[in-house]
């Protein structure tokens, strides 16, 4: 590793939180193009079903993968809090913990692929051509599994050490192959569906052995290989909490946006569609603010981890201020543009008068979502689980709540309302614990 590469640093400016977060905002923006791309050569098959197969793959694929999400999260939170201590061999054995836990999640899901795909499409039905093209995606697919996690773990790694630039280079080097592979196999050999899923294959396998080549540092000493501290029981035990957690957590949040959608579902499938439009400018938000709250993750880890409760507090404002001139400027765009952007995702004509009525609340969701977003990075760098998890659970309650009372009343502005309350309701019960832990750091 990096001579004083885990020295602690107390110097937080705001070139280090804009190296640490421009790097993730531009790879975060390779994400639709690649999706894009994947939609638009299947398309030039000229059949429907081929389109909706890899589509439908793609999300069963992706909700089955986000479940380990935790893993990148847990990683960077106890890595940086390590190298904020300056314990080298302990950053490195994270590093190999982590992708232990990720060889065996996706070896477990690659072993139980059948019985999760047959609930995934009772979950979501298609036709049955195109259930059978998905089947054929994801057959070959779901074989890159443990690289894919593996992915996460060594994400979390690299953000954790401040090493963005090698996060996006990953991305980058990922999206690449696939983009090209895609062509190639689809336009050029006419494999079809299969070929869109051979050609994600190689990328995740790839993009797992560019990743474990970023982090060779780590491999130079024996740290990584020391199987007593590895798999010491007490630093899995905490390990096992925190990813627990994290993992209720974000399985609560994700519970609110599909309880969102099916609500909406409820009130016709125009008003069905327009918020699923709108939803976009909501994941939009969350590439531009995900930069941010990596930042306050490495850097209030890192100053967790040295006990530096100034630095922290410093790192978590700098941090924060430029995610709210980030929501500020994305706000003034949608509302800007908004009706543009609408016209440009959907083209029937109710579809964006529905969308138009409902756009002024993802105008100015940005800056209410911007502290929820920010204290979760917060919270994760400093490894607080418990107080995400139980903030997290009392703000879905009360979105249940809003939602009981608005909907009857206001219909889908009372649903909208409700989300919104639900992000105001994260940022303040998550920001009533933040004392607990500014002391808990020094």
């Amino acid at each position: 590793m990096e001579a004083g590469a885990l020295a602690p640093r107390d110097v937080i400016t705001h070139r280090r939180v804009l190296n640490i977060a421009l790097p993730i905002v531009i790879s975060n923006a390779t994400v639709p193009i690649l999706g894009a791309v994947d939609t638009g050569v299947v398309g030039q098959i000229g059949l429907a079903a081929p389109v909706g197969a890899v589509g439908l793959g793609a999300i069963i694929l992706s909700a089955i993968y986000w479940v380990f999400g935790f893993l990148r999260m847990g990683t960077t939170g106890l890595t940086a809090q390590a190298a904020g201590h300056g314990d080298e061999a302990e950053v490195a054995a994270l590093l190999t913990r982590g992708l232990t836990i990720a060889m065996i999640a996706g070896l477990l899901v690659v072993g139980l692929q059948l019985p999760l795909f047959l609930a995934a499409f009772e979950v979501a039905p298609g036709t049955p051509e195109v259930e059978a093209l998905a089947r054929s995606y994801m057959a070959i697919r779901i074989w890159s599994a443990p690289a894919a996690i593996a992915v996460y773990a060594i994400t979390g790694w690299l953000i954790a050490l401040e090493r963005t630039r090698a996060v996006l280079a990953l991305q980058f080097a990922m999206n690449g192959i696939n983009i090209v592979l895609d062509l190639w196999f689809v336009l050029g050999l006419d494999w079809g569906v299969q070929g869109v899923a051979i050609a994600t294959f190689i990328a995740e396998c790839t993009g797992a052995a560019l990743g474990l080549w970023f982090c060779r540092a780590a491999f130079a000493g024996p740290a990584w290989r020391d199987w007593a501290r590895v798999f010491d029981r007490a630093r899995w035990v905490r390990m096992a909490r925190l990813n627990s957690d994290i993992l209720i957590r974000s399985l609560l949040l994700e519970a609110m946006f599909v309880s969102f959608m099916f609500v909406g579902a409820g009130r016709g499938d125009v008003t069905l569609a327009a918020n699923q439009v709108l939803l976009h400018f909501l994941m939009i938000t969350s590439y531009g603010l995900d930069g941010f709250a990596f930042s306050a993750e490495a850097l209030v880890g890192r100053a967790t981890g040295a006990r530096q409760r100034e630095v922290l507090r410093r790192g978590a404002l700098l941090s924060t201020g430029w995610a709210f001139a980030t929501s500020a400027l994305v706000t003034v765009v949608f509302a800007l543009t908004g009706p543009q952007i609408v016209d440009l995702m959907v083209k029937a004509p109710e579809v964006q008068q529905a969308a138009r009525i409902y756009l002024p609340y993802v105008v100015v969701l940005p800056l209410i979502a911007c502290a929820a977003f920010m204290l979760d990075g917060i919270f994760i760098g400093a490894t607080r689980s418990r107080d995400m998890r139980n903030m997290m659970a009392v703000s879905f309650l009360v979105y249940v709540a809003a939602v009981l009372l608005l909907l009857p009343l206001y219909g889908n502005h009372g649903l909208w309302a409700a989300l919104m309350i639900a992000f105001a309701a994260r940022a303040v019960t998550l920001g009533l614990r933040y004392p607990a832990l500014e002391r808990a750091a020094s």
